[in-house]
């Protein structure tokens, strides 16, 4: 279908705006402001994942271009639980904005969508950065609903015992999502990857830093030599060739603390969004 297909309220999205331009920490008001209701869930799925938008490979000043993010927003606002599954060929397609908010999205529509995100993360098929929008989700669903965070708690330190099966970078996405949950309970896993040398710490810190992070140590103890030489190894250890998935790190800017992790995953990716290749 064309875009002239989409009807009024959902056609305003296609000229809503330029989200680089627009306040990134708070999303317009979309149900307030345009008069969304249950009635337009259907095609605003529609518009959220038409490949149409995502064919675009030029860079452009296209409003139109936006329309699938305001879209999804505004599915995030209305609850829509149709939008769980409803989304699911975002996941597929590599796309910067899509990664970076999908998680903020089922977080907002809520624990109903655990068992999707389950499913996702658990899908050793999937390209781990799209399977990081699944930790991620979780991570904000533990956080935004305490009676939910032990659940979600459970399924990444479930997902990690599986460590020495997963890619070192998948691992330290999931040692980040525990961290931000503060899943000390989670510590003894956590631990036994790092000791086996299957956790990517440009993702999260090491051993030490998430220790720290947990209150298990003090951050004005003094780091054991051995930590100081494990860090040192890093330039000899990654692979610097186009096809490594660490290639694209900047070492000068490594931070050992928690916040740094995934860089790759998160913020970074809302840059230079006009071209969504």
């Amino acid at each position: 279908m064309s875009i002239e297909s989409y009807k009024p309220p959902v056609s305003q999205l296609l000229s809503y705006g330029d989200c680089n331009k627009m306040n990134s920490g708070q999303w317009p008001n979309y149900v307030e402001e345009l008069g969304f209701g249950e009635e337009h869930i259907s095609e605003l799925i529609r518009m959220a994942t038409d490949e149409t938008f995502f064919e675009i490979e030029e860079e452009t000043d296209r409003l139109d271009i936006w329309a699938p993010v305001h879209a999804w927003r505004t599915l995030a606002q209305l609850k829509a639980e149709a939008a769980i599954e409803g989304l699911t060929p975002l996941l597929g397609f590599n796309d910067d904005w899509a990664m970076g908010e999908l998680p903020e999205v089922y977080s907002l529509i809520g624990p109903a969508a655990i068992p999707f995100l389950i499913a996702h993360l658990g899908d050793s098929d999937a390209e781990i950065y799209s399977r990081a929008i699944a930790i991620d989700a979780l991570e904000k669903i533990g956080n935004s609903y305490p009676d939910f965070r032990d659940q979600c708690v459970a399924i990444l330190t479930k997902q990690l015992s599986k460590f020495t099966e997963q890619h070192r970078d998948f691992n330290g996405m999931l040692v980040g999502g525990l961290v931000d949950l503060k899943a000390v309970e989670s510590a003894r896993v956590i631990e036994r990857a790092f000791a086996t040398d299957r956790v990517e710490p440009f993702m999260v810190g090491d051993w030490w830093d998430v220790q720290v992070e947990f209150g298990l140590k003090s951050k004005d103890e003094v780091r054991p030599e051995s930590e100081n030489n494990y860090f040192r190894s890093f330039p000899n250890r990654i692979d610097i060739s186009e096809e490594s998935s660490t290639s694209n790190y900047n070492l000068g800017k490594l931070d050992q603390k928690t916040k740094a992790k995934r860089k790759q995953a998160k913020e970074s990716r809302k840059k230079n969004r006009k071209k969504r290749k």
